[in-house]
């Protein structure tokens, strides 16, 4: 037998298996079978005892026998006394590449379709676009007629949105210029440009915990090492954070505007510290400000890169919170050499982006004002109704109210986050486990919780936890050790 995989490392890689038609244990063996089929459970692989499983996933140890002997049968596992159970040998053909790394599942799991009538509380993006962006649309489309002489290629970007963005960054106290600026399809894909072009396998990266999923899930497919620094209600701890940047790692990753998912802004003092510290070891810093025009109330510091020592700093932006996630705009800004790299890669990747779209982006942002302001007054309605329907319907769970930003970092008095989702979907509510978010552990006990929803569905998706968390109580779930983050 290969080495084993533990029953909260296959938990997390089933993602929503119960999410479907029919018995437990078929679904069950579904998912575990589209696992080996993929790749992403070797041939070999030793699959976790019936009990410790079961406990995970809130389900009696009589569906994980059911699932593990149906998929005996059908060939895909064998199982020996004694010996356990495990991927069958030669189940699927040998892949080309592994399968996809674990926090890559969690992070692709947030966009399942999830079961009928079911609230979904896994991704934390806008539902539906603003009028702004209808408006901007329609002005950008009347545009092209004016584009005669231009063949549609711009790989870094459109030079009328680079302005733009540059003009913000200058007036928030970093002079940049459209030559700094590249745009990208999203915050995701200038996150994916900075790891392909300066981590490598084995490298390491500094990241707080917990932490952006989506990030995570790129330094796990680069092989990178994370190693991790707490962030409290304050934000990072720096004196940590300052230690672990002594070391020179490849990349240090951090949001500290309107923090995904605590909602925390660190203080200008200790922005100005690892500014000078990036400096001084010359070290790549990113800053992903994607939350930076969220907060609830006032402007937050600005960009690690104002600050001495910045040189080095990249700032990361996108549009997709603000407005809409179907407008996959975002932008980094750096100095060369730096720029020049990413400018490569971009231009290789996919030669630039949707012209219309980057029009309407750079229609938004010459007068953002009216759309900035609804949103931070829809976003703080949000969170004062979420905060209510927790206090009242679960006071003994734990958060610390967010400054802005999109979520709430919400502890669960005991139990595993994991497991519990899994009940939560069954009752009608799909959950982010703490665990997706948090490399190398000690998310267990916590879970993200969006509150973009209108006010009735919070309500309501509040009242399904609930009614999950009396069952997990009732039927004894999974107890974890208290976990050293964030104690609120």
């Amino acid at each position: 037998m290969g080495d084993p995989i533990r029953a909260d490392g296959l938990s997390s890689l089933l993602g929503r298996w119960a999410a479907g038609r029919g018995p437990l244990y078929r679904l069950l063996a579904s998912r575990i079978r589209s696992l080996t089929e993929e790749g992403t459970l070797a041939p070999g692989t030793g699959l976790p005892a019936e009990r410790p499983l079961a406990a995970h996933l809130s389900v009696g140890r009589g569906t994980v026998v059911r699932a593990y002997d149906l998929l005996r049968d059908e060939g895909v596992l064998v199982r020996r006394r004694g010996s356990g159970t495990a991927v069958a040998p030669r189940a699927v053909p040998e892949p080309d590449a592994g399968g996809v790394p674990r926090y890559g599942m969690a992070f692709l799991g947030m966009f399942e379709e999830p079961p009928p009538a079911s609230l979904v509380l896994t991704c934390a993006a806008p539902d539906s676009p603003p009028p702004e962006l209808g408006r901007a649309y329609r002005e950008a489309v009347g545009r092209l007629a004016g584009f005669s002489d231009d063949i549609g290629y711009h790989p870094a970007g459109l030079r009328e949105l680079r302005e733009a963005i540059a003009d913000r960054f200058t007036v928030r106290g970093l002079p940049t210029t459209p030559e700094e600026v590249l745009v990208t399809s999203g915050a995701q894909q200038a996150l994916d440009l900075l790891v392909g072009c300066h981590v490598l396998p084995g490298d390491t990266v500094v990241a707080e915990r917990p932490t952006y999923p989506g990030a995570l899930a790129l330094f796990d497919e680069a092989a990178a090492v994370v190693r991790t620094v707490d962030t409290g209600p304050e934000g990072v701890d720096v004196p940590a954070l300052l230690a672990a940047m002594a070391d020179r790692p490849a990349l240090t990753y951090l949001v500290p505007s309107f923090h995904n998912p605590t909602g925390t802004v660190l203080a200008p003092l200790y922005r100005r510290r690892i500014a000078a510290a990036a400096g001084a070891h010359g070290l790549l810093v990113v800053d992903d400000e994607t939350m930076v025009d969220l907060g609830f109330e006032g402007s937050p510091p600005g960009p690690l890169a104002s600050y001495p020592g910045g040189e080095r700093i990249v700032t990361v932006g996108s549009l997709s919170k603000l407005a809409w996630g179907g407008l996959r705009v975002g932008w980094i800004r750096a100095r060369p050499p730096v720029m020049e790299r990413l400018r490569r890669a971009k231009a290789l990747s996919d030669m630039g982006g949707d012209v219309v779209s980057q029009l309407a982006a750079a229609s938004l942002l010459r007068d953002p004002d009216a759309l900035v302001r609804r949103r931070r007054a829809e976003l703080r309605t949000g969170h004062d109704r979420l905060a209510a329907e927790l206090d009242r319907e679960l006071p003994d769970w734990r958060y610390t109210p967010a400054t802005g930003g999109q979520t709430l970092w919400v502890r669960m008095p005991h139990g595993d986050s994991a497991s519990f989702a899994q009940v939560a979907l069954r009752h009608g509510v799909a959950l982010l486990p703490g665990a997706a978010l948090c490399a190398g552990g000690g998310g267990e006990a916590w879970l993200r919780l969006p509150f973009l929803a209108p006010e009735e569905t919070l309500a309501t998706a509040v009242r399904r936890i609930a009614d999950a968390w009396e069952h997990y109580r009732s039927a004894g779930g999974p107890r974890t050790a208290s976990p050293r983050i964030m104690a609120v």
